[in-house]
């Protein structure tokens, strides 16, 4: 059966949905599709871009514009496609890496946490998350193993797509001044490479935009940034119409960068429904690549045995008031 097959045989399927919840905070995940955070609600407003198509289980060559493109999913090995040389010969890392579309073990499950593991096939990579409801603050510990006999590379990036409206704002600490661009449709803020000025940057042509302004669907505009980790360990959006802030917090020592998608409406390309969000990534590396990133020495290296830790929240709460510039 090919993967299309499978695909849509699966459409139907009803995935168990796990719900954590506190007085303030609803989160809804399904270990099947790789333990995939598919709702985060504050007081009964959705923060995550929803499903762009039904949801379905994930093949081993999807794409991820072939799934729903929607909520918050984890980047691991890699966030693109790619290749790279292991000891038994050439290794295909897939779109987005490989543990967005593995299913999860539920190891332990409680009203408000739950903890998931799954081993990759591609590498020999164990990643187990722990997700825990606390107040307005959803917290994720993470750990990946290497359960190999050789050495194992990786990257990991979370992917949160945050729901946005036009006008909302995408508020980073003062020390971040510039971002590298890894893609941008049309290449409006130039092509890969290109450092552009943050928040107040200029197109090609010499029009100046304000990239912590969210646009709108109509835009057409999806754009991948990279800037070093603030050191202050948070990136957060201004919902404004919701009323809304939500952060995320990180430690810039375990997660130097700072991956910023930028999307109204410029991705996927030729489907009718495109998303509508903002995604703040603490990440590993600067780019998308793994195997970019061993040529560069971005990547991590995980000894036989050997474990890493870290961690990363997302905190809702309201704003009593409106910043008077953005």
């Amino acid at each position: 059966m090919s993967d299309e097959e499978v695909r849509t045989a699966l459409k139907s399927e009803d995935f168990e949905r796990l719900v954590l919840e506190t007085d303030a905070l609803s989160v809804e995940v399904l270990p099947a599709l790789g333990g995939k955070v598919a709702s985060l609600q504050y007081g009964g407003v959705e923060l995550l871009q929803q499903p762009l198509q039904p949801y379905a289980a994930r093949t081993p060559e999807m794409r991820f514009e072939e799934s729903d493109a929607s909520g918050f999913d984890e980047c691991l090995p890699s966030v693109s496609a790619c290749e790279i040389a292991e000891p038994a010969g050439m290794v295909r890392i897939p779109d987005h890496g490989e543990f967005w579309r593995l299913p999860c073990e539920v190891e332990m499950r409680g009203a408000n946490e739950v903890k998931l593991t799954a081993t990759g096939s591609v590498l020999p990579l164990r990643f187990e998350r722990t997700l825990k409801a606390d107040g307005g603050t959803l917290r994720v510990a993470y750990r990946v193993e290497n359960t190999g006999e050789n050495e194992a590379p990786y990257l990991w990036s979370a992917h949160p797509l945050f729901s946005v409206d036009e006008g909302d704002a995408i508020v980073l600490p003062e020390s971040v001044s510039e971002a590298r661009v890894e893609g941008s449709a049309g290449e409006r803020l130039g092509a890969k490479g290109s450092v552009v000025n943050w928040p107040d940057a200029e197109l090609r042509d010499g029009e100046k935009v304000k990239l912590s302004r969210a646009g709108n669907v109509s835009d057409n505009i999806g754009d991948k940034l990279y800037a070093a980790a603030p050191h202050e360990g948070w990136a957060q959006i201004e919902r404004r119409r919701a009323g809304l802030r939500v952060r995320v917090g990180f430690d810039p020592g375990l997660l130097p960068w700072l991956g910023l998608w930028l999307c109204y409406g410029g991705w996927p390309e030729g489907q009718a429904r495109r998303q509508q969000c903002v995604a703040l990534e603490p990440c590993t590396a600067p780019g998308d690549s793994l195997a970019e990133a061993l040529e560069k020495g971005w990547a991590r290296v995980l000894a036989p045995g050997q474990s890493v830790v870290w961690w990363m929240t997302i905190a809702v709460s309201e704003i009593r008031h409106f910043r008077k510039k953005m």
